[in-house]
């Protein structure tokens, strides 16, 4: 077997293009969910995300794979494709559209903290002192985020967003600890296949709660632009910055500048007065993610 080809300066460009994209998509969340329901918007997202995918799984000759999958993958699939995209997106969509997307943002990057405690419940995972530890300081960033300049400000906002945000950290950290055991190994094909049954749900969902009444264009290209830069092309180009990078760590930290570059978008294009308390809310969260990584590289 060939080594694998490392090339760090390739590997960063697409991680950095990855992350760009990326600071961008609170914000095309906010643009859709002016004129849609978080339900059509996610479904516009998820048409598009599927229609990619099949387009790369097409022109690379990879169809075929999707003849050769079990029953028992077809179902593991189908199951992943209910926490994301459907549950998820619809639950972090409602979310935006209740709060500030500087509180929404910053408030769902804790489900790095979440994996590890659903780690201890799901794969009976021992959980170390310094992760607790972890997860008060990013619990200290959610505070700071939703007082908004000051502690008077939790009245203003409305707690059911916040929960919501926080719940779609455990349903993200359950997606991850599930697509654990995936065996599919080609991850374009796994991708394709969760957002595909996705799109049954959602389809079910749209007729059942909804409509197909896409009238806006400004909200149908942010639903179309949601499916192209959170999930389709910004996936292909993560997964490839990681397999030239020769230290993937690096390259995994860099997804820690989205939610800074995030605010400039969500200030400049939303028009949101940013507060203090949320850049210090934002690096008690990081801080906490990064501390907590650290220690497990330490003492694996």
């Amino acid at each position: 077997m060939n080594p694998p080809v490392h090339d760090n300066k390739k590997a960063f460009t697409y991680a950095l293009i990855t992350v760009l994209f990326w600071s961008t998509v609170a914000t095309a969340f906010k643009i859709g969910l002016r004129e849609f329901d978080p339900i059509q918007l996610i479904f516009i997202a998820t048409v598009t995300t599927v229609v990619l995918l099949f387009i790369i799984l097409l022109s690379s000759q990879k169809l075929p794979m999707l003849r050769k999958l079990t029953l028992k993958q077809l179902l593991h699939h189908a199951f992943l494709g209910l926490l994301n995209p459907f549950a998820y997106y619809i639950i972090i969509f409602k979310a935006y559209s209740i709060l500030p997307a500087q509180v929404a943002q910053p408030i769902n990057m804790i489900w790095p903290i979440v994996l590890v405690i659903m780690s201890v419940i799901f794969l009976k995972q021992k959980i170390k002192w310094k992760s607790w530890v972890a997860l008060f300081i990013s619990f200290g960033g959610v505070i700071l985020i939703s007082s908004q300049g000051k502690l008077s400000n939790f009245s203003t906002l409305d707690p059911f967003g916040i929960w919501l945000c926080i719940g779609s950290s455990f349903i993200w950290a359950s997606y991850w600890i599930f697509n654990s055991k995936n065996t599919v190994k080609d991850q374009v094909t796994a991708l394709f296949l969760n957002f595909f049954f996705g799109l049954i749900y959602l389809t079910i969902g749209i007729l059942a709660f909804s409509s197909f009444d896409f009238h806006s264009s400004k909200s149908l290209l942010a639903g179309i632009y949601i499916g192209i830069f959170e999930i389709g092309i910004s996936f292909i180009l993560w997964m490839k910055a990681l397999s030239l990078a020769s230290n993937s760590a690096i390259i995994a930290n860099l997804i820690y500048l989205a939610p800074f570059l995030s605010l400039l978008f969500i200030h400049f294009i939303l028009g949101e007065a940013i507060y203090i308390t949320t850049i210090l809310g934002l690096f008690f969260i990081i801080s906490a993610i990064l501390f907590q990584q650290t220690y497990k590289t330490v003492n694996q």
